[in-house]
């Protein structure tokens, strides 16, 4: 069994609105499912991605409205690699976003930025045989479209147990100096454990979770796999749009394994995708009492280009 590298990411945001504008308008991402946290359906569950909400290109927050600004340490995701398609990407988003009055920095070879509520992001080209992932926008020409995930970097106290987790249980290889990459049939992602020390509380602008994708047909293997490592798994939880289970690693660092499907064109066509609330079938009793309570958000379709004929 390999896993097929990085299925998405989740963190919090204190703001929808303002979050719906920065990755859809600033950074071109689709906002692919707009649907409500199944743990917590009073919040929003929002989904951005490629241009068919591909595993891979899947940026997800749950809006904690108000919430406190949190802070990345030891047992956390602290920042998110994007691909982009060549060096000359790299200077069209250094010039785009310090337009949008966001800093970045260049930094071995790649741009660093923050989201607007402090969420650390790297750009770099990658000479890579995966598929590139892209959204299609008014905003952000085809030639510079994030192109999906390359890796996350996390903080741990330990390196070596969670080292020994990623190689020894879930099949990632150790390309030294602390990569550790998953790669599978179809695609590969890789994270990165950096030792460190100091305090780490979720909150706004941190990530809640890293999810690494896995074949429908090998997933319950893979939780198996997980127990018998010592790890202290979920059952599979159906959340309509793929399986899920979730555990902690040695470090602290929250991991799902998803599947790869059944899909976001499960309960919407794929060239409206996004543009209504969805809710699962047992949360639909609930929609007027959700609609009432959830923030009202940018219509993301001003920014996207007219529908290929």
């Amino acid at each position: 069994m390999q896993l097929e590298g990085i299925h998405h990411i989740t963190a919090i945001t204190a703001d929808g609105p303002r979050n719906v504008d920065f990755y859809a308008r600033v950074l071109g991402l689709r906002l692919v499912k707009k649907t409500v946290n199944q743990d917590d359906p009073t919040a929003y569950h929002l989904f951005f991605a490629d241009e068919d909400g591909s595993a891979g290109a899947d940026l997800t927050f749950f809006e904690y409205p108000g919430a406190r600004r949190g802070q990345a340490g030891p047992g956390m995701v602290h920042r998110i690699v994007y691909r982009v398609g060549s060096p000359e990407s790299l200077d069209f988003w250094a010039d785009r976003l310090g337009g949008e009055g966001i800093d970045t920095a260049r930094v071995d070879g790649g741009l660093r930025f923050a989201d607007p509520e402090g969420l650390e992001y790297e750009l770099r080209h990658v000479d890579t045989g995966d598929a590139p992932l892209t959204a299609r926008s008014r905003e952000v020409p085809s030639e510079h479209a994030l192109q999906g995930f390359h890796a996350v970097h996390a903080y741990v106290a330990n390196a070596v147990p969670s080292a020994r987790l990623l190689t020894e249980v879930l099949g990632f290889t150790d390309h030294g100096d602390g990569v550790y990459e998953s790669r599978g049939e179809q695609r590969g992602g890789a994270i990165v454990l950096e030792p460190a020390g100091g305090r780490s509380y979720g909150g706004a602008g941190t990530v809640h979770h890293v999810a690494w994708a896995s074949t429908i047909a090998d997933h319950d293997a893979w939780r198996e796999k997980v127990v018998a490592a010592g790890a202290r798994a979920t059952p599979v939880i159906d959340r309509f749009y793929f399986k899920s289970v979730y555990f902690r690693e040695p470090s602290g660092i929250l991991y799902e394994l998803a599947t790869l499907g059944p899909g976001f064109t499960t309960d919407e066509p794929l060239e409206h995708l996004g543009e209504r609330l969805s809710l699962p079938p047992d949360f639909e009793h609930l929609r007027d009492q959700v609609e009432r309570t959830l923030t009202p958000l940018p219509d993301t379709r001003q920014w996207r280009p007219a529908p290929v004929s």
